[in-house]
This record gives C-alpha cells, structure tokens and sequence, in this order.
C-alpha cells in the first residue's frame, strides 16, 4: 500500500471494528466506547465498503466474524497496538527530557506568551524547567549576548549585532496612538502627519539609540520630525501622563492589552502600514539543546497576540 491510500481509511473504523469483536457485538461496543450504537454500526459499515467485503454475519445472534473478519482482525489489533506503542513512547521520550531554559521577553510580550506557553511545556516537557527574565529590549539584546538568557522574545527593531544573534519571527503588532478621553472624544484615525503636529509621549529610552525603535523611524520614513517630550518603556507611565492631556502617546498595541487604559482612547494610525515585528532570538554561536529546542517549538506554535481588543470606536456624532 502506498502512503497515500491510508487515506481512505479512518481509525475509528478499526477501533469499532475490533470493539465488536472484543465486546460480542453492536451494542455492547457503543457501551464500552461511549457512542451510540448506529455510530458503531456506520463505521463497521463503512470500512467493509472501503475493504469490498463482509466482515460480520449479521444473520447470527451474536453477530459472527466472516472469514474476511478473521483475517482483517490480527492486522486491526497490530494497528491499534502500535499507536499505542507509538504514543506511549512518544510521551516517554517527552518525560525524559530534562534541562533548564532560560526565556527573557519585554514585559508586554510576556504579559501575552507566558501564560500560553507555561501550562504547555509543564503538559509536554514536565522535566523542562523554563525561568522567565524580563526586560526592556536592549536588555534582552545584552542579555542574549552575555549568556544571561537562553533566547529572548523582542522586537526586530533596534537592529540587533548581525553575526552574533539569529531569529525566528512570531507575530506583527500595530502602532497605536494613545489619547485623553477629553481631549479627543471623537477621533477615530490619525494620520503620521497630524501626529508630529503634538507633543508626543513614545516607546523607546534615553540610551543614545532612540531613532532605531519603530514609533520613530515612522516619523523618519515619512520625513517628519515629532517634538518627543519623553520616552518610556512602561505602558502604565506613558497612558499616565496622556491621561492628563499633556501629549500623545504612541506605542505598540500589545502594551495596550495589559495595562489599565482607563480615561485615554486607542486610536489607529492610518498610514503605518507595518507597525511592529516581533521574533524569537537567540545566539548562533551555541547549538541549542533538546529542551532549548522544545521550547523553541512551543514559542512558535502559541496564537499570536488578538488585538480586535484594542478597538476603541468613537462615540457616534450627535
């Protein structure tokens, strides 16, 4: 049989199949394996239609296997034996994995993955330890490159040392504009250009590489020059000083999700196409281990972040 014409086949057919003959019939199979007797009887049925051949005499009471029945039940019993052969080993080969992985991520990005990623590893890998280490980006990037941190969950920008460090990509996030609820109850988009027109509040730090975060090579991009009033790694500090109605904020929407946004209001930046992109790094010069690889793969399995949250529509015009 070629791979392609196990296909035509389904594996609850041959658990039905083998439950009849184990159990002594129809009804007694539907008990022990908890559907309804017709559902038994559909896949008995369906797997003789694939097969061209009769494997019950239903004419006996309890029903008999055919000769077919006889010759197909050894090879349906090898195969429900060998899944669990398979599984049994599988899982096995999950508990004995064993080491300790440690995952650095800016505060927002762990806010999302952490408790995603967490419950599953402790499930798949329960040797796998995982130490979660925090911080703002070019500590992750410092970090990544001390040996500090085994991999770190942070954006693409600032460009990180090429050579030294490699990535997986992971999701994209908007740029937002974050505005008091007074003084802006009615906006629904702004533009790059009537952003630069205010003072702004952004992402970023005073560490001399401000210009490489995204909320300012936008303005860059676009030739424009905001006046920025103050940059902050922490979302509650930049909706805080908004809040007053002393600038505008602009940030990554992910920030937005965990942080209280009471008395401010998320509004789309209508010609920032790309916003942020974030990745999975680590170091190129160390081969990962089996654990650093498991969780490497879990990473990228978890859902990206939903940002329909952050939809805050403006109150209809009167």
């Amino acid at each position: 049989m070629r791979a392609n014409d196990a296909y035509r086949y389904r594996l609850d057919w041959f658990i039905s199949f083998v439950s009849v003959v184990e159990h002594g019939g129809f009804s007694a199979a539907a008990q022990a394996l908890y559907r309804s007797q017709s559902r038994i009887s559909t896949h008995v049925a369906e797997l003789e239609r694939a097969l061209g051949v009769r494997l019950f005499d239903r004419s006996q009471h309890p029903v008999a296997l055919t000769a077919e029945g006889r010759a197909l039940l050894p090879h349906a019993r090898g195969i429900l034996r060998h899944l669990r052969a398979a599984t049994e080993e599988a899982g096995q080969a999950s508990r004995r994995l064993r080491g300790r992985v440690r995952l650095g991520a800016y505060p927002s990005a762990a806010a999302h993955l952490l408790p995603l990623l967490l419950p599953r590893i402790a499930e798949r890998f329960p040797g796998v330890e995982v130490v979660p280490w925090e911080g703002s980006t070019l500590e992750l990037e410092a970090a990544l490159i001390a040996g500090e941190v085994d991999f770190a969950v942070r954006p693409v920008l600032p460009v990180a040392p090429t050579g030294v460090l490699t990535c997986d990509p992971l999701w994209r996030e908007p740029l937002v504009a974050v505005v008091s609820a007074e003084r802006a109850p009615r906006v629904r988009s702004m533009s790059l250009a009537e952003l630069a027109a205010e003072q702004l509040i952004t992402i970023g730090d005073n560490s001399g590489r401000p210009g490489h975060y995204e909320a300012h090579l936008v303005f860059e991009q676009a030739g424009l020059v905001p006046e920025v009033v103050f940059r902050t790694n922490q979302p509650q500090t930049l909706i805080a000083l908004v809040r007053t109605g002393m600038a505008i904020g602009v940030t990554n929407a992910l920030a937005m999700t965990t942080a209280n946004t009471g008395g401010v209001r998320l509004i789309p930046i209508d010609d920032v196409p790309r916003g942020r992109e974030v990745a999975l790094w680590w170091r190129t010069d160390r081969t990962l281990t089996a654990a650093q690889q498991a969780v490497r793969s879990l990473v990228a399995d978890c859902p990206d972040p939903d940002f329909g949250l952050l939809a805050h529509p403006a109150p209809p015009t009167a």
